[in-house]
């Protein structure tokens, strides 16, 4: 005794297979969407910043040069922000400095509290931009 399950159970409607489908389809272009303008959006920053070098003046000062690339937006504002730590011997933060760049090369001192070993460049934001580069 053999049954057919479609006469048993009855078989489902051809219109919820074609709604499934086209449900599918739309979150799928949906999420390619999202994934194509993220990667736009997070690989074209306003402003990224690359620490070119430092040089240790004295115990209370250290001269940074720090090269910035600023987007046509934000040529002519202040409203990039980039910021530099100097770090002693042991590892603690001796300095910082927070200063608002120019396109380009930019020389700057930072102020410590005492002899500084190293620099870091933690990056520069700009509005729109949280995460520093």
């Amino acid at each position: 005794m053999t049954t057919d399950l479609a006469q048993r159970y009855g078989a489902p409607s051809p219109w919820r297979r074609r709604t499934g489908l086209g449900l599918a389809v739309v979150v799928a272009v949906v999420g390619l969407g999202w994934l194509a303008w993220a990667a736009w959006f997070h690989s074209t920053p306003s402003v990224e910043s690359e620490l070119v070098g430092f040089n240790v003046e004295s115990d209370h000062a250290t001269s940074a040069t720090v090269h910035v690339d600023l987007s046509d937006d934000l040529a002519d504002s202040e409203d990039a922000t980039c910021r530099l730590r100097a770090y002693a011997e042991d590892h603690t933060m001796v300095g910082e400095l927070a200063f608002t760049p120019v396109d380009g090369v930019n020389e700057v001192v930072v102020r410590t509290e005492r002899g500084a070993t190293t620099v870091e460049g933690v990056g520069c934001t700009a509005p729109g931009q949280d995460r520093p580069r």
